[in-house]
């Protein structure tokens, strides 16, 4: 398993293993997809019309869950953001209205 990482809206994504530890100052955030459709990009915005990506891989496989780092550079973002999952299948899910900065290791579902 990985942790993904978070680096810019603009700018590919590094990997960093889990087997690692994460510093107190890294957020981070998991993600569960309980749908049947591979999870292939993940998106965040502040306003819902500037997204950035997050590299996924070779993505979230249904049923599992992952974990997702931000990148030091994103530190004085707002912690409110909205995220959405866009599936193997094609399909987006909603935006969903998240505070990245609060229950760090309670996962995101994505349902179907």
């Amino acid at each position: 398993m990985l942790v993904r990482k978070f680096v810019s809206f603009a700018v590919p994504l590094g990997l960093v293993l889990v087997g690692q530890a994460l510093a107190a100052q890294e957020y981070h955030f998991k993600v569960a997809n309980k749908t049947s459709s591979d999870i292939t990009t993940l998106q965040v915005s502040v306003d819902k019309k500037t997204w950035g990506k997050f590299d996924v891989g070779d993505g979230v496989k249904a049923g599992e869950t992952e974990t997702f780092v931000w990148d030091e550079s994103t530190n004085d973002e707002p912690c409110e953001e909205w995220i959405r999952a866009k599936f193997a299948d094609g399909e987006w899910s909603p935006a969903s209205h998240q505070n990245f900065c609060k229950d760090m290791d309670a996962p995101i579902e994505f349902t179907e």
